[in-house]
């Protein structure tokens, strides 16, 4: 079989995948201040496939999700809805769960929630300081982007565009306190109201990228082998982790970073703000599972897409195929001749996890199957086996 080769967003480009057998995961995980959308789905069934194939090269996977259960989101919820910002994160952090449980998502090894890991934070935070590569000012600690040459070696864009980044994404580079626009909050100073921590800087909270980089540092060492997210995350969260954890260690924070690319809906990319939101509740209303995780697996994890209501026509159809197969009985004759099909199927995985290209490759096997009077039996075993890699449920 030939390597795998994994398109890294740091270098830009496929690299052949590490030979060591151990390997580490950690994907960001949701804010808990609303319940499950289709973007949700989309990077959680696609690094589900991910560590599924990973798991079936005897890839021996530790893998981490984070939780981040305290947020200027959280909190902003919370006071809208006069509920408690655990209370909240806690009852959609639930339904987030059996979202996921519903899309066959298998649950990582940990959900480790950013409030549990205050004195990590703050250890991460001090070192930082001691080095210099951090400033207080006035209870809150922020990062000096400009002791840092290697900033923006990520996302690749040059300060104009982080600055229009940063304020769409929940920045604020007019905070007084900050030497530069584009430092960032290590530790937030306790606001009227919010909850908070002590700390040697006073009471406050953690900074939203701090949060992460001491829950994977904590669980999985460094480097990691894979750190991935949405593509919106870049910047200013992985752009800001790779930064604080790699000037506080002095040492390689992550070997590949993997990116989902943005879905739209309606013409527009999806977001709360345009309001276009589709929610996997709502899709459980009206359709089964297997055709939402065939929808979303019939993307490449990088490629951008839209939402549309033929998009789940088409993966029902599909899913309808399949069941065909399987109720199908065996003609008597010469079994089918399944190895090329097997072969392209692996060779689109080892391409970058290409499960568009797999799912074809399927679906080519499921029509020859149907239309031939030889023994189909050695398709059955594999497509069988093609569905535990793609995390889909063998459905009569």
């Amino acid at each position: 079989m030939a390597d795998l080769t994994v398109f890294n967003s740091l270098s830009g480009k496929k690299e052949v995948f590490s030979s060591r057998k151990k390997i580490s995961v950690y994907v960001c995980g949701v804010t808990p201040y609303d319940t499950t959308h289709l973007g949700h789905a989309f990077t959680y069934v696609s690094f589900d496939m991910i560590i599924r194939y990973l798991s079936y090269l005897n890839y021996e996977v530790k893998y981490i999700q984070n939780v981040t259960d305290i947020d200027d989101d959280i909190l902003k919820k919370a006071k809208e809805t006069d509920k408690d910002w655990r209370i909240l994160g806690e009852e959609n952090f639930a339904c987030f769960l059996d979202d996921l449980q519903w899309l066959n998502i298998r649950q990582p090894d940990f959900f480790p929630r950013a409030s549990d890991h205050i004195p990590e934070i703050i250890s991460l935070t001090e070192s930082l300081l001691a080095k210099g590569f951090a400033y207080d000012k006035n209870g809150t600690v922020y990062f000096d982007v400009s002791k840092d040459r290697e900033y923006g070696k990520l996302s690749k864009i040059n300060p104009e565009e982080m600055l229009t980044l940063l304020m769409e994404r929940g920045g604020d580079p007019s905070d007084p306190n900050k030497k530069n626009p584009l430092d960032f909050v290590l530790w937030q100073k306790q606001k009227e109201g919010e909850p908070a921590w002590e700390s040697p800087w006073g009471k406050g909270r953690p900074g939203w990228h701090m949060e992460c980089s001491a829950m994977s540092m904590k669980y999985l060492g460094m480097p990691v082998d894979i750190h991935g997210g949405g593509r919106d995350l870049i910047y200013p969260h992985h752009e800001s982790e790779i930064a604080q954890s790699e000037k506080a260690t002095a040492k390689t924070f992550v070997n590949f970073w993997l990116h989902t690319a943005m879905l739209y809906y309606q013409g527009e990319k999806m977001s709360k703000s345009l309001g276009n939101m589709v929610f996997i509740s709502d899709l459980r209303k009206r359709h089964a599972a297997n055709p939402v995780r065939l929808m979303l697996l019939s993307h490449h994890y990088r490629q951008e897409w839209q939402y549309s209501e033929n998009e789940i026509t088409r993966a029902e159809k599909l899913n309808d195929l399949f069941k065909k197969v399987w109720l199908v009985q065996s003609g008597i004759g010469k079994e089918i001749e399944i190895l090329s099909f097997r072969n392209d199927f692996f060779a689109a995985l080892n391409n970058d996890f290409n499960s568009q290209q797999a799912l074809q490759v399927l679906e080519q096997l499921a029509n020859i199957s149907l239309k031939t009077y030889k023994n189909i039996t050695p398709a059955k075993a594999f497509l069988n086996l093609a569905f535990n890699i793609l995390g889909l449920r063998v459905e009569y």
